[in-house]
């Protein structure tokens, strides 16, 4: 069985982090023939992106004319937006741009190509008609779904056939969303597509497109190393951060959270605000972000500890904080929710797209009401109290990710389906 992955990057944002994590776990799960499926002696796996650095098993570009091009095509491929003046900051995606992938997968051979992230201008809609491999994408959020963006809000225009885009701006039911939304159709039409969901709800929308209607829709969840992200001493790891020893702490990703209002920022201040009322010995730890020229108030004191490049530094991080919270209003299965979990964090977040997957109420964190900032300081006060007497809700988090979201439970889900889409095909 020869896998082929496709990625816009290896390593830049949670999507691609995703990726690279699952072709970890399919490689190590190649050098064990004992874990192969049944008439798959032989498994390669290899990953195929256009932001990357070279190796055996990913293919990236290697000159830097092509490294150059490989980042003018996001610039590229964002021109078509020029005709909308009037849309909104999230991220919007026409994939125009001629690419070589076809040409690429054609010397590569592979039997089976998955797809996961691939925006950005790396790879155009028409493409996908001309693989002639089995296909399985991946679901990191709505845009296979969608004429465009990557998450729809309260819009279910993608059901029918998009058009009059609100994320455009527009009221024009031809317009560059519906444009592309019938591009898709006919390239979905001919390729030879299964869809990979990461939670319930992304399940539930893909059903909902039209796009999929008679697509075979499997619900495989992220994996994580639980031997990476686990568990370290909070005291320690306190020390190693220059945090506070003795205070509550919570954690906070701001990684793009003030430019994208589907981040929450917005619901978390009020909420927080909230939280100093009650608990004002608290403080905020914002990872993904250096403090701002004029930072927001948050009414507790906040610690901005700028970017992690590497996992044992976020693991160490997760490790230092009482609870991680995500504000977000839609949200498919967060890595940080997962990285946290594997950690002994418990988290707070609303019960919307993939939290409950991840979340069990008052078991291993808190669920709160979508978009009620009340509830979701509750929700931060009642796991802080929890924690100080109970070490219940930190096992419970780690509980959850080793029975259900380990990287070797996710690898074996991914071969066993590529096995039996395979035998289909071969059938």
């Amino acid at each position: 069985m020869d896998i082929l992955l496709l990625s816009t990057s290896d390593s830049s944002g949670g999507a691609a982090r995703a990726a690279q994590r699952l072709h970890q776990g399919l490689l190590k799960q190649a050098s064990h023939p004992a874990n192969h499926p049944a008439n798959h002696p032989e498994i390669t796996a290899r990953m195929l992106v256009q932001q990357g650095r070279p190796t055996a098993q990913v293919i990236a570009p290697k000159t830097r004319l092509a490294q150059g091009i490989a980042t003018a095509r996001l610039s590229f491929d964002a021109l078509p937006l020029k005709r909308y003046p009037h849309r909104t900051a999230t991220t919007f995606s026409p994939q125009w741009c001629p690419d070589r992938i076809a040409a690429q997968v054609k010397k590569l051979k592979p039997d089976l190509i998955n797809l996961h992230w691939v925006n950005e201008g790396f790879l155009r809609l028409e493409t996908l008609a001309k693989l002639p491999q089995p296909l399985v994408w991946t679901l990191h959020d709505m845009w296979p779904l969608t004429g465009g963006c990557h998450y729809s809000g309260d819009c279910r225009g993608y059901e029918q056939s998009c058009g009059a885009c609100p994320q455009l701006g527009s009221q024009n039911q031809s317009d560059l969303s519906h444009q592309i939304w019938q591009r898709k159709r006919r390239a979905w039409n001919a390729a030879n597509l299964t869809l990979v969901a990461l939670c319930d709800w992304m399940a539930e929308a893909a059903r909902a497109s039209a796009l999929f209607s008679n697509a075979r829709i499997e619900r495989i969840p992220n994996g994580i190393d639980t031997e990476t992200f686990q568990p370290l001493e909070p005291e320690m790891a306190r020390r190693l951060l220059r945090l506070p020893p003795d205070r509550p702490l919570i954690l906070f990703g701001a990684l793009n959270a003030t430019q994208d209002r589907r981040k929450g920022f917005h619901l978390l201040q009020p909420a927080l605000q909230a939280l100093c009322q009650r608990m004002g010995h608290a403080e905020l730890v914002v990872f993904g972000a250096e403090r701002p020229a004029s930072p927001p108030d948050f009414g507790l004191p906040c610690h901005y500890l700028g970017s992690f490049q590497d996992d044992l530094s976020l693991a160490l991080l997760y490790s230092a904080v009482d609870l991680f919270v995500l504000p977000s209003t839609e949200e498919n299965l967060a890595n940080t929710i997962l990285e946290a979990l594997a950690c002994g964090t418990p988290c707070v977040a609303f019960g919307i797209g993939g939290m409950p997957d991840l979340i069990e109420h008052q078991q291993n964190g808190y669920l709160a009401k979508p978009g009620d900032t009340k509830d979701l300081a509750q929700g931060m006060c009642w796991v802080l109290e929890q924690q100080s007497r109970s070490p219940n809700l930190a096992q419970r988090a780690r509980e959850k990710v080793i029975q259900e979201f380990t990287l070797e439970i996710q690898s074996r889900r991914y071969l066993n389906l590529f096995a039996d889409i395979l035998s289909d095909s071969s059938g």
